[in-house]
């Protein structure tokens, strides 16, 4: 076999022309002091604030604090792993969360991790942790109603889509059940949900996912769990690794509800990771950009302009008080940043009244904006109608003898009380709330004993479902209630007065 010396030169010449040497080089550093979920970093001299590391056993890191010789690091996992002296290598990307249709149905951790045992999450795309919110020229106001299924909110403080409503309250009174029936409203829509867990016992969160997988809510919701064993650094970025999630969809023109609970756990984290780092404490101990840490995520929350495809994505974070403390640091911080705040009180909650709304302070402020035409007819005066009526109770407990006006203001105000009373996981149709507070507000309901009105409630829809669908689907599909749909729903209800009154009588004579 011979050999031509001319083509193998000519081929290993061509080689050499064409050959790129590709170098990776990546910036190199060191531990120098490691301990609670904190690490200081010499030799990364070029890093970015918020750039994500690794650690030579393959932990991630954020860079967090840039000094004068050295950076501050927080070690997103177990840092008793990593000792003085390992290497730590600069990645040059900023921290980022796997997002998607993949991660429908799953539970995560704030780095996309998977917890529920289903096997590896695929996500062909991720998004950076923290992003600029959308400015005012990329929004557009909130007009389109979010439905809760919670008569009390959707009545009297409504959230719109694109709104920040802030959930505030001590610790069991009912925060979750108001966060977790909004979600299992969301059934059969458009919207995609995200449970971010901060902070929360483990057994608390898997009562959650256990709640929402048995009421078919799990395969639109995405639950991004840190609990309360987690290191502090994992509860820190939980919300913004919830908000990365639902902004994804928010850029796709869909819209979407995310639930932090809790913030008042994610400031304590964020405080313990400041004086770790040796940052200046201010107020409770707390850094001075506590603040800017949660307006930067809840600004995030818009209804984005039509040009921009018109998605949303609609925030209800949760706080927790001391003692119905509204007034401390946390609290006001968050009251200031939201667009209202729905306040559950202790004392309601213990007297039965659950959800445990105080109407007199809770609010929203983009209003009846946020309301469909037929709910804004029907419950414009009610909020008024129930702080008179709060105000008529404390005076009448003095025992002064009422005129029949007053009393009968009394009576219907005991009666509106008890309708809005709604059970946990049985969200209501815009339709059968219409229902509802027409017949409260309009005095349908004065002639049933007030421990009655429950039952009466149930009766109600199952009058309206079986027997004049009509009517309830005339409302539903416009949304309106004119005058010919007010007759119909008059007349229905003139008729099921009847029935009650002949079969309470009945009742009550045997």
């Amino acid at each position: 076999m011979k050999f031509n010396a001319g083509e193998i030169a000519s081929v290993i010449q061509k080689e050499i022309e064409d050959f790129r040497g590709q170098l990776q080089t990546s910036e190199v550093g060191r531990v120098v002091e490691v301990g609670d979920g904190i690490a200081r970093v010499y030799g990364l001299s070029s890093a970015m604030s918020g750039e994500m590391v690794e650690f030579s056993n393959g932990v991630r890191g954020q860079v967090f604090n840039l000094e004068e010789n050295s950076v501050g690091v927080i070690i997103l996992g177990d840092y008793l792993k990593i000792a003085e002296g390992d290497e730590v290598k600069s990645t040059g990307q900023l921290l980022s969360v796997p997002v998607g249709d993949s991660l429908l149905g799953r539970v995560i951790d704030p780095l996309g991790n998977p917890l529920d045992g289903k096997g590896p999450i695929v996500a062909s795309e991720s998004r950076p942790l923290e992003m600029l919110a959308p400015g005012i020229a990329a929004r557009q106001p909130v007009k389109q109603p979010l439905q809760t299924g919670i008569i009390a909110v959707d009545a009297l403080t409504p959230v719109g889509r694109g709104q920040r409503e802030l959930i505030i309250g001590d610790r069991k009174t009912g925060k979750t059940a108001v966060a977790v029936d909004a979600i299992l409203n969301q059934k059969g829509g458009d919207v995609i949900c995200v449970y971010v867990a901060c902070g929360q016992r483990s057994s608390t969160t898997g009562a959650v996912v256990e709640a929402l997988a048995k009421h078919g809510a799990l395969d639109y919701t995405i639950v991004v769990a840190s609990g309360a064993s987690d290191p502090a650094p994992l509860q820190y970025i939980a919300p913004y690794a919830g908000a990365a999630i639902a902004e994804h969809f928010m850029y796709q023109g869909k819209h979407t509800l995310v639930i932090y609970d809790d913030l008042s756990k994610q400031a304590v984290a964020y405080r313990q990771l400041s004086l770790l780092m040796r940052r200046p404490p201010g107020r409770e101990a707390y850094p001075g950009d506590v603040f800017y840490c949660h307006s930067r995520l809840l600004e995030r929350s818009a209804r984005l302009s039509d040009e921009l495809g018109g998605g949303s994505m609609t925030a209800l974070p949760i706080i927790e008080t001391q003692e119905g403390e509204v007034s401390a640091y946390i609290p006001t911080n968050v009251i200031s940043i939201t667009d209202g705040q729905i306040y559950l009180e202790p004392d309601l909650f213990f007297a039965g009244v659950r959800p445990a709304i105080n109407v007199g302070i809770s609010v929203s402020r983009v209003g009846g904006n946020a309301q469909t035409k037929a709910m804004k007819k029907v419950a414009g005066g009610l909020k008024l109608d129930l702080a008179a009526f709060r105000e008529l109770e404390a005076f009448a407990q003095l025992g002064t003898e009422l005129d029949p006006a007053t009393q009968k203001q009394l009576d219907r105000g005991y009666r509106m009380v008890e309708l809005l009373k709604q059970p946990q996981y049985q969200p209501l149709s815009m339709a059968d709330q219409v229902i509802m507070v027409f017949a409260g507000t309009r005095g349908y309901l004065d002639k049933v004993a007030v421990n009655r009105v429950q039952e009466a409630k149930q009766v109600l829809l199952t009058f309206f479902t079986d027997e004049k669908s009509e009517v309830r689907n005339a409302i539903a599909q416009s949304g309106e209630l004119g005058a010919d749909a007010e007759a119909s729903l008059r007349a229905a209800l003139d008729e099921f007065v009847k029935r009650w009154e002949s079969s309470y009588a009945a009742k009550t004579t045997k």
